[in-house]
């Protein structure tokens, strides 16, 4: 499981309005990853959308991946649940909570590789990692989008604690 949290000085809406458009992904997402939205989406994402993304998986090249988006509640929390992608299980819960001064951000992923001994390898030699740096990424360029606060989760997290 992955767990990150990040705090921002803005209203929840204003963060909920950013998130709910399936094509601001690609602002967060690393370069590198080469992602792409394949299938056409809405600027406001609803129950039971189906979104086709291809994007560079270290080792594997190119795949494409389709995920559902499920369990809205706007403003606060949506899932996307991975339907065919390079996880044999990927289940993202997005979080928005309001918290003195702004709104904090919480996003939990709970995923498992394919090809069992393989997989686990692979996991603590390159995905572990690449997914650690795909939500730095993100931490960063939202952080420039939408400032920042100080999270003491995510400064613990940091700090190794």
């Amino acid at each position: 499981m992955l767990t990150r949290t990040q705090t921002f000085p803005i209203p929840p809406l204003q963060l909920w309005e950013f998130i709910e458009n399936p094509l601001n992904l690609n602002d967060i997402t690393p370069p590198d990853l080469c992602f792409q939205i394949v299938s056409e989406v809405p600027q406001q994402m609803y129950e039971g959308l189906i979104i086709e993304y291809r994007l560079k998986v270290p080792w594997f090249g190119r795949q494409s991946w389709l995920t559902e988006i499920k369990h809205i509640v706007r403003p606060g929390s949506f899932v996307d649940e991975q339907r065919v992608g390079p996880y044999r299980f990927w289940y993202h819960y997005h979080e928005i909570v309001e918290v003195e001064g702004g709104t904090r951000m919480i996003d939990r992923v709970h995923y498992q590789m394919p090809y069992g001994f393989l997989g686990r390898v692979l996991h603590y030699a390159v995905v572990q990692r690449t997914l650690e740096r795909i939500f730095e990424y993100r931490f960063n360029e939202l952080a420039k989008r939408f400032g920042s606060l100080p999270d003491l989760a995510e400064v613990e997290r940091r700090a190794g604690a």
